[in-house]
């Protein structure tokens, strides 16, 4: 099945439809679903990088029709000036997505996903709270609603986010769950640069020297968990970290923290039957950089 989907994959390069609208998006997705097609959606908000490719090959190997969404959402930003800024290369989206053998790229605008008089807002509790959703108020109500109209926009069986953003990863799910959405949440792992930074759209706001700086993200979490795994006290370890990072120019340091992968729960310790992921943000000038890791549990 898989290599039947790779040469219709091939075939239909340079096919891709673009829809703007809900009512032709659903259309399109009757026609496949009376076919028999299952069909997988890749929700996000453009400038695509690699990282955005790996979940649409994700998809492909999976579903036999795939939708790219490509929406920058305005609820889920808490600073006006990082919605302003944030980077729009539809163009280049277009391109890397009919190469990539994707089926509809969904593009709507602002007023179609937010008509006038919308006023509703979802709110998944508990894994929403702290980490980023600390630091940057009403941004998860914000992913969770248009996350939520996205996929019954799309009416999608699989969706596929990236593990880079866990806690948007389980937030989606908590939601999915809660609301008894008939689709399956599908993680990937993070994709990353060769010197291991977490592939980002917000990467290319970097100035030089800030990307020189940024790489010590990924290295000093890589040693932050490697201590946590040797036996380290986890408290010194996480400010061991923070630390670090100050020291290396990131300013401020949002969180490093220990956390279990099931539920977000803050953890003191890592001990078998708990998986344990370590997370992170900080800043270089006003770029807000993100990242997360698996920390092993000890043999």
């Amino acid at each position: 099945m898989l290599a039947w989907r790779q040469i219709g994959k091939r075939e239909r390069a340079g096919t891709m439809e673009t829809i703007s609208t809900v009512a032709g998006l659903r259309a399109r997705v009757r026609q496949w679903k009376q076919a028999g097609d299952r069909v997988g959606v890749v929700p996000t908000m453009g400038a695509l990088h690699e990282g955005h490719l790996s979940l649409v090959h994700a998809a492909r190997a999976r579903a036999d029709r795939v939708i790219t969404t490509v929406f920058v959402n305005p609820i889920q930003f808490d600073n006006a000036n990082d919605l302003e800024t944030y980077p729009r290369t539809l163009e280049a989206d277009v391109r890397l997505l009919e190469d990539a053998g994707v089926d509809v790229l969904y593009a709507p605008t602002v007023s179609q996903m937010y008509p006038p008089g919308f006023v509703t807002r979802i709110t998944v509790s508990g894994v929403s709270e702290g980490l980023c959703g600390g630091a940057r108020a009403g941004h998860f109500d914000g992913v969770a609603t248009v996350v939520c109209k996205l996929l019954m926009q799309t009416l999608a069986d699989y969706a596929f986010f990236g593990e880079k953003d866990f806690q948007q990863v389980q937030v989606v799910r908590r939601m999915v769950t809660d609301l008894d959405l008939p689709v399956e949440i599908v993680a990937c792992p993070t994709q990353r640069e060769a010197d291991g930074l977490a592939l980002s759209s917000r990467n290319r706001r970097l100035a030089p020297r800030q990307r020189q700086i940024a790489v010590a993200l990924p290295r000093i979490m890589r040693a932050c968990a490697a201590d946590i795994t040797a036996g380290a006290d986890v408290p010194a370890a996480l400010a061991w970290a923070v630390c670090q990072l100050a020291d290396a120019g990131f300013d401020p340091v949002d969180y490093v923290e220990l956390r279990s992968e099931l539920d977000l729960r803050p953890l003191a310790t890592i001990s078998e039957g708990t998986p344990a992921r370590l997370l992170a943000a900080a800043w270089l000038g006003d770029v807000r950089l993100i990242d997360g890791m698996a920390v092993p549990i000890p043999e």
